[in-house]
């Protein structure tokens, strides 16, 4: 079977929602040039050496962090912002959803109960404006076929 897999990311769709904000997910775009979105590594295990020198491991849960770089002119960065005030209003945070479809390698990734956990306040001015970050931290993240 051939590998018709690319490494395309201009095609990747992200839809994001935020219960009780924007229900309906709203697509994500706008993303800056050289990176649209990344993960921290996951740790999976945690290690443990017992006195005779044996090194034990077990599984544990642990969130994962979604970056996601906007262009300064970007109207995605309203849906950030937006969700920023609404939480300051409401001294409360709001949980998210979403799934982020990358058509070059067939792939969908489900992200279940999220929270922004770090949002640039206002972008760097330098010769030009430069992109912000939004940061998400995911309950789960599911890959399946897109």
């Amino acid at each position: 079977m051939a590998n018709n897999r690319t490494i395309t990311s201009a095609n990747a769709i992200l839809m994001l929602g935020v219960v009780g904000l924007y229900d309906t997910p709203r697509r994500i775009q706008g993303f800056s040039a050289d990176d649209l979105s990344n993960t921290d590594a996951l740790t999976t295990a945690e290690t443990s050496f017992g006195i005779d020198g044996r090194l034990s491991a077990g599984w544990v849960f642990n969130a994962v962090v979604q970056n996601i770089m906007l262009q300064a002119d970007s109207e995605s960065i309203d849906f950030f912002e937006n969700w920023t005030q609404a939480e300051r209003q409401r001294r409360e945070t709001y949980i998210a959803f979403g799934s982020l479809l990358i058509k070059a390698t067939s792939k969908r990734y489900t992200m279940t109960r999220g929270f922004k956990t770090a949002s640039s306040v206002m972008p760097s001015l330098r010769r030009t404006i430069q992109p912000r970050q939004f940061s998400i931290t995911w309950q789960d993240v599911t890959a399946g076929p897109a």
